[in-house]
C-alpha cells in the first residue's frame, strides 16, 4: 500500500482552484475508494450466501441460477474477453482446471445444494471460513511450507467454529443439515482449489472471469439441453429472475472479483482480508430480517470463532510485513491476493 501525503502548502485567499467537474469538493482518497469497494464486495458475498438459501423458496432451479451466474458476465464483458482470447487460450490445462472446477459448476451446485439444506449462516461461514484451512493444506501438499504462529491459531479457531456450528445436529442426528454442511465443506475445498489456481495463471481479473465463465456456461448449458439438469427458467417469476440476475450475474459474477482486486490494490491484501472476514457476520445479521432466520446458540458461538480465525489465518509475520514496507519502484498486488 502506498502512503499519500495530503498536506499542502498554504495558499493565499481566493487562490484555491477546484478540479473540473468537482467544484469546491476534493475527491475521495485512494484508501477511501478502496474501503468503499471492499464494503460493496462484502455485501455481495453476503448476498451470495443469502441467495443460496433463498433459491429453494424461489421459482428458479439451481441450473437456472447457474445460467445467470455464468452467462451475464460473458455478455457484459464480451468485447474485453475477445481482446484477451489469446491469453486465455494460452493458460495451461492444469491451472485452468483448478479455476473451472474450483469456482465453476461443481462449486456453484455444491453451494446451492448445501444452502438449501442448512441456513444462510452456514453458507456465509463455512464456505469462505474454511478456505484458509484448505489452502494451507494444499500449500503444504505442494511443499510450500506449513502455517506458523498466529496462522496456526487462526486455523484452529476456524475448525472449532465449524464444529460449533454442526455439533447440535450430531446428537440427535439431523441427516439433512449434516449433508448440507458436508456439501458446503466440499464447496469450500473447491474454492480453495480456485484460489490456488489463480496464483498459477497470468491473467488480469477480467481474463480470470472469462476463463471461469466460458467453460462453466458451456457445461451448464449442455447439462440443461441434454436434460441432466432440469430448468424452469421459462416459467419462473420475473421477480426471481431479476433478483438472481442482479445478485448472481452482476454481483457475484462480475462486480465482486473486479472490486476485490481494486480494494487489494488500494488497501493491501492484509487489511482487505481482515475487513472481508466480516462477511459471515453480515450474513447472520441480514438473514434475520430478510429470511426470518433466528441465530441459534451454535451460530452465535461458531460465527465469531470463524471470523477471528480468518483474521489470524491471514496475518503475515513481522518479517513479511517489514519486507513489504520497504520502498519498491512500483507497487504491486501481493501474490496471496
Amino acid at each position: 500500500m502506498v502512503a499519500t501525503n495530503t498536506t499542502r502548502a498554504a495558499e493565499p485567499p481566493h487562490s484555491v482552484s477546484a478540479p473540473a467537474g468537482h467544484p469546491g469538493r476534493p475527491g475521495l482518497s485512494p484508501q477511501a475508494r478502496g474501503m468503499a469497494a471492499l464494503l460493496v464486495t462484502v455485501a455481495i458475498w453476503a448476498a451470495f450466501a443469502l441467495s443460496a438459501r433463498a433459491l429453494s423458496a424461489s421459482t428458479l432451479l439451481p441450473a437456472d441460477a447457474a445460467l445467470l451466474r455464468f452467462g451475464v458476465p460473458l455478455l457484459v464483458l464480451a468485447p474485453a474477453l475477445w481482446r484477451r482470447r489469446r491469453r486465455i487460450a494460452a493458460v495451461r490445462p492444469g491451472a485452468a482446471a483448478k479455476i473451472i472446477c474450483g469456482a465453476g459448476v461443481p462449486f456453484f451446485l455444491a453451494a446451492m445444494h448445501g444452502g438449501a439444506l442448512t441456513s444462510a449462516a452456514f453458507v456465509g461461514s463455512i464456505v469462505p471460513g474454511m478456505v484458509p484451512l484448505f489452502v494451507a493444506a494444499l500449500m503444504a501438499a505442494r511443499g510450500r511450507g506449513l502455517p506458523r504462529g498466529t496462522q496456526i491459531a487462526g486455523l484452529a479457531l476456524i475448525a472449532l467454529g465449524v464444529a460449533a456450528l454442526v455439533w447440535r445436529y450430531v446428537v440427535p442426528v439431523d441427516a439433512d443439515v449434516l449433508e448440507g454442511a458436508g456439501t458446503l465443506l466440499v464447496a469450500s475445498g473447491l474454492w480453495a482449489l480456485y484460489t490456488v489456481g489463480l496464483r498459477d495463471v497470468d491473467l488480469d481479473p477480467v481474463g480470470s472471469i472469462g476463463l471461469l465463465c466460458l467453460p462453466s456456461f458451456a457445461v451448464i448449458g449442455l447439462l440443461v439441453l441434454t436434460g441432466v439438469l432440469p430448468t424452469g427458467l421459462a416459467h419462473a417469476a420475473g421477480a426471481d429472475i431479476a433478483l438472481f440476475l442482479v445478485v448472481q450475474g452482476l454481483g457475484v459474477g462480475l462486480c465482486a472479483g473486479l472490486l476485490y482486486a481494486f480494494a487489494i490494490r488500494r488497501l493491501g491484501a492484509e487489511r482487505s482480508s481482515v475487513v472481508g472476514s466480516l462477511s459471515p457476520v453480515a450474513v447472520v445479521l441480514l438473514a434475520i430480517p430478510l429470511l426470518g432466520e433466528s441465530p441459534t446458540t451454535a451460530v452465535l458461538i461458531g460465527v465469531p470463532l470463524i471470523t477471528v480465525g480468518v483474521v489470524l489465518a491471514n496475518r503475515r509475520s513481522a518479517g513479511a510485513r517489514s519486507a513489504t514496507a520497504r520502498p519498491h519502484p512500483r507497487p504491486e498486488v501481493p501474490a496471496d491476493a
